[in-house]
């Protein structure tokens, strides 16, 4: 447990309110040469829908989004298919119990540790995934609210210069590393 403590030092997170900041939050990291599989993405179930399932344009963020519990309608729906999609693309995690549907490595730790893990709720969820409790609870209202929690491991000092940079200047909130 203490390494998931020291990695979590490095992660850098903000939470976005709308859609069009949350996209731009997401482009920076990309144009930055960050991959879909290094970033983590959590929002409720509700937020993915409304802003993701029905979307006129494909966006970075909407396909890392659409991979949960709505990978289905977007591929086609058969269970080769998305199974085959979400290997391909990386781990995402729809907890429906909670409505929280999370993308990114963190996915990955969350589904190894089991749904034990998960019991605390959304809170539970974010400490598990190695956000501070505090944090957590931050995010967590953020969430049921509509907001969407983005998080990066930059890999330098700089890289989590620009990227804190970057996202407080696309509203995003509560912003730490």
């Amino acid at each position: 447990m203490e390494n998931m403590e020291n990695n979590d030092q490095q992660m850098l997170t903000g939470m976005f309110k709308d859609k069009e900041s949350a996209e731009r939050a997401y482009d920076s990291l990309r144009l930055r040469g960050y991959s879909q599989d290094e970033i983590n993405l959590m929002m409720s179930d509700e937020t993915r829908k409304r802003h993701f399932e029905h979307t006129e344009h494909e966006t970075g963020l909407g396909n890392q989004a659409l991979k949960g519990a709505g990978a289905g309608s977007a591929i086609g729906g058969t269970a080769g298919a998305i199974i085959g999609a979400i290997a391909a693309i990386g781990s995402v995690l729809a907890i429906p119990g909670l409505g929280l549907v999370i993308a990114g490595p963190i996915a990955a730790g969350l589904a190894g540790a089991g749904a034990g893990g998960l019991t605390g709720g959304i809170v539970g969820a974010l400490i598990g995934s190695g956000i501070p409790e505090e944090r957590a609870k931050e995010y967590e209202s953020g969430i049921k609210e509509g907001g969407i929690v983005m998080g990066v491991k930059p890999r330098n000092q700089e890289d989590a210069d620009y990227i804190e940079n970057e996202w407080k200047n696309s509203k995003g909130e509560h912003v730490y590393h």
